[in-house]
């Protein structure tokens, strides 16, 4: 069945095997956690990949709509895991600035990179997308953004809401849940004109037995591997001398991102401009309004659940996000520079954390 994918998808896969194969042999054989850490990011990266490609060949027999969901939810898998095993292991700022940097990752340097490859393959240097999607992104990520800020003014002037801060958690994480089902029903039953590329019957190969294979077995090997990852952390950490924010809000984000970075920009580059701002603000709207206040309300069981508290810096910086995107996109275009900006603005980011 593997006859059907091309001579470079099939050396995408192997080399996805062996990375994964070697991490459960250096972390069964009791190896240096400084090896496991950096072959087990590596293998995440190649597990979001396998995911990704599995979902794209599910995902092509559905609408346009429901294909930019499914990527974007399923090209979360890797985080989700990460996250709920830093958790387990008591790794809060890990867990959040992992949430934080898949956010920041698809925001600003994904989308940014997406824009640069539009317009760059655009005649006149613009890439042109519809701007609903793009809106409806930005409203949800303020709506995020909102909970996440009052929590933390809360916190930090010491007022009397501030004691109950795993309590206003849940509830903002039961607002932001239902607010996203309630986006995604009339997401999914707009009308999206597919992309001139597909529209000319471009369909994957990919049997659905084979992809669905794929996919269940991606998503089981990412677990066992987050939970090597981050048993390897701390170790790693106080080796490579980096700060675990850092750690979770680049150097996780960008492993588990790798989807939306390929994806995204291949596709913009194709031309295929809505599909390509569909994966990426997808991803950035189901990051804020669903997967942070899922693993809020998972990590209940947990001696430290997590909260939208965050440090003051980071708050400010998902406002400015929120803020920087919703200008850029909320026209409906974007030329080379504009995303260039968002590229850089990840950069001062990942320079703040790394002297966190």
């Amino acid at each position: 069945m593997l006859s059907v994918m091309s001579p470079r998808q099939r050396i995408y896969l192997s080399a996805v095997v062996a990375l994964t194969a070697l991490a459960a042999v250096l972390e069964y054989s009791g190896q240096a956690d400084i090896a496991i850490f950096i072959v087990a990011g590596a293998a995440l990266s190649g597990l979001a990949w396998l995911v990704s490609f599995s979902t794209e060949a599910i995902g092509e027999r559905l609408s346009p709509g429901a294909t930019g969901v499914l990527q974007a939810t399923l090209g979360n898998l890797t985080e989700l895991f990460v996250v709920m095993f830093a958790l387990r292991a008591g790794e809060v700022t890990v867990a959040q600035t992992a949430v934080l940097g898949s956010l920041f990752a698809n925001a600003l340097l994904v989308l940014g990179f997406v824009l640069i490859a539009g317009a760059v393959h655009s005649a006149d240097g613009v890439m042109r997308f519809h701007k609903r999607l793009p809106n409806d992104a930005a409203t949800l990520l303020l709506m995020s953004v909102f909970i996440i800020v009052i929590l933390g003014l809360s916190d930090s002037v010491g007022d009397r809401a501030s004691k109950h801060e795993v309590a206003i958690s849940v509830i903002g994480a039961i607002c932001l849940l239902s607010l996203y089902a309630f986006w995604l029903w009339g997401y999914l039953r707009r009308p999206h004109e597919p992309d001139h590329a597909d529209a000319e019957g471009h369909h994957s190969k990919v049997p659905l037995p084979l992809a669905f294979t794929l996919f269940g077995v991606a998503g089981a090997a990412a677990a066992f591997v987050s939970e090597w990852f981050v048993g390897a952390l701390d170790t790693a950490v106080e080796t490579l001398g980096i700060s675990k924010a850092f750690t979770g809000l680049v150097i996780v984000a960008i492993a588990g991102n790798a989807v939306e970075n390929v994806v995204g920009i291949a596709l913009a580059a194709k031309g295929k401009a809505d599909l390509a701002i569909a994966v990426v603000k997808n991803s950035v709207a189901q990051i804020a309004v669903f997967l942070f206040p899922a693993l809020v309300l998972l990590s209940l069981p947990f001696s430290t659940p997590l909260t939208f508290v965050l440090s003051p810096v980071f708050a400010g910086a998902l406002v400015l996000t929120a803020l920087a995107v919703w200008q850029i996109t909320g026209d409906g275009e974007a030329s080379a520079f504009e995303g260039w900006a968002l590229v850089l603005l990840f950069v001062v980011l990942a320079t703040l954390a790394w002297f966190e």
